[in-house]
Formats: C-alpha cells, structure tokens, sequence
C-alpha cells in the first residue's frame, strides 16, 4: 500500500543535511513540491538542485528557526511561491551537551532550547493559521526517545525533547476537529553526519550506540523519512497527538 497524498506542498526545516534532506527528497520522489529551510544556504541549495535533477520542484529559504521574523517570512515565500501549505515537517534542532546536568552551561541551555522548543513552537505558530484557513493539513516535529524517557548526560536536549512532544500533543488535540493532524517522530540513534562526527574518532563508541537497539545497529535517515511521510499521508488519517518511536527497538527494553 503506497503512500497516498491530498495536498501538494511540502515544508522541511533543518533540511540542509541528514534526516530533513532525506525528508524532502522522499516528499520530492511522491510528486509533493518542496520548501527546504535550514541556516545552511548551502546544504539546502544543494537540496534543491538534487530534487530538480530528478524532475522534482523546490526552492530553497534560509531562516534561522529561533527568529519569529524568520519563520514568518518563511511561511510567507511558501505561500508566495506555491500557494498554499499542506505538510510540514519541523525538523530543524541541535544537540550539544556532553556532561552530566550540574555541569551545563546557561549558554548551552539557552540554544538547546532555543532551536528545538522555540523553534517548533514558532514554526507551528505560523503554520497552523495558513493550515486552518485552506481546511487541513499534517504537521510532524522531530522529538526524540531522549523525549519519551530518560537521556544521561543529555539533559537538557532530552528536556527539549519531552517539550516538543508536548506542543505535538497539545496542538493535535486544540485542532483535531479542524483537520488538522500533529504528530511527533522519535528517532534513536540515526546515521548522519552528526553521528559519524561524533563516534568516527572512537569505534567503540559506535558499538556502543549499535548494541543500544534490539535489532543491533543504529537507523537510517530514509527510515525516519518513511515514517515522516507516513504521519503526513491518507493513511494516517486517524492519528493525531502520537509520538512514533523508530527506535530499533530501544524503547521496548
């Protein structure tokens, strides 16, 4: 059963590399019409020249997530552009502690939640009118198994986290008779860039995050997209207010 779409635009934030990128090249491979956003003019330009040397359509908008005149300019240029927004994809965040609780910083508190709450949460702010007035749509944020459970040494950005599932839970149920569906996806540990960066310099480590989940390796960018666009499609159609779990397993120990 192949994934059904009823709208025809696209938004992924963060999309620049990594899970958003894969994000908008699968939208892009379903036919949708796809806005990359990310700080990353690069990343999402390069974003876009991929989509359109397949056939796709896209543009790209630089915007910095934690600035409200940012993501309103960016929801502006969507509409703009192509008229109308039917699926988004809040992806944009940052992970940075590496220390136990008493040992973060203001600063590091500060832009954790900044990207990863703030971000969602104006991203959603803008998106919800334009979704309200055209009669629906589906939005997805990117939370974390850091959200639905304990992160040590990750405090701060598993806080973020359980923060973002609840404004995905709050949200589904405040516009659930506008047809408007919010979920929320929650990858475990993912390969991306971010992650090889990280463990490249020590292979146990990556051992390490393998034996983390049942299935005994980490996931991939192209799974956590399928289950994005799964939230988005028909047929989801009666789910709202869920946090996915795409985990390997991790969760279920």
């Amino acid at each position: 059963m192949g994934m059904k779409f009823s709208g025809q635009v696209a938004l992924v934030t963060g999309a620049a590399a990594g899970i958003g990128r894969a994000t908008a090249l699968a939208f892009a491979e379903q036919g949708l019409k796809v806005v990359l956003a990310d700080v990353d003019e690069a990343g999402i330009q390069q974003g876009v020249e991929l989509i359109r040397a397949a056939g796709g359509d896209a543009i790209s908008v630089p915007c910095d997530v934690t600035r409200d005149e940012q993501v309103r300019a960016l929801i502006e240029r969507t509409l703009s552009h192509y008229g109308r927004l039917d699926y988004a994809f809040n992806n944009a965040g940052i992970e940075i502690e590496q220390g136990r609780l008493a040992e973060g910083s203001e600063a590091e508190f500060d832009a954790i939640m900044g990207v990863n709450v703030k971000g969602v949460w104006l991203c959603m702010k803008h998106q919800l009118p334009v979704m309200l007035a055209q009669g629906g749509g589906a939005i997805v944020n990117t939370a974390s198994v850091a959200g639905l459970g304990a992160a040590p040494k990750m405090s701060i950005y598993s806080a973020s986290k359980h923060a973002v599932i609840g404004l995905t839970k709050s949200a589904a149920i405040e516009y659930a008779k506008k047809r408007i569906r919010v979920n929320a996806v929650c990858p475990a540990v993912i390969d991306t860039d971010m992650f090889r960066r990280a463990y490249e310099a020590d292979p146990r480590k990556a051992e390490f995050a393998a034996a983390m989940h049942p299935v005994g390796r980490v996931g991939t960018v192209d799974e956590i997209a399928a289950a994005v666009l799964y939230l988005c499609s028909d047929g989801a159609g009666f789910t709202t207010g869920h946090a996915l779990a795409v985990d390997g397993g991790a969760t279920a120990i």
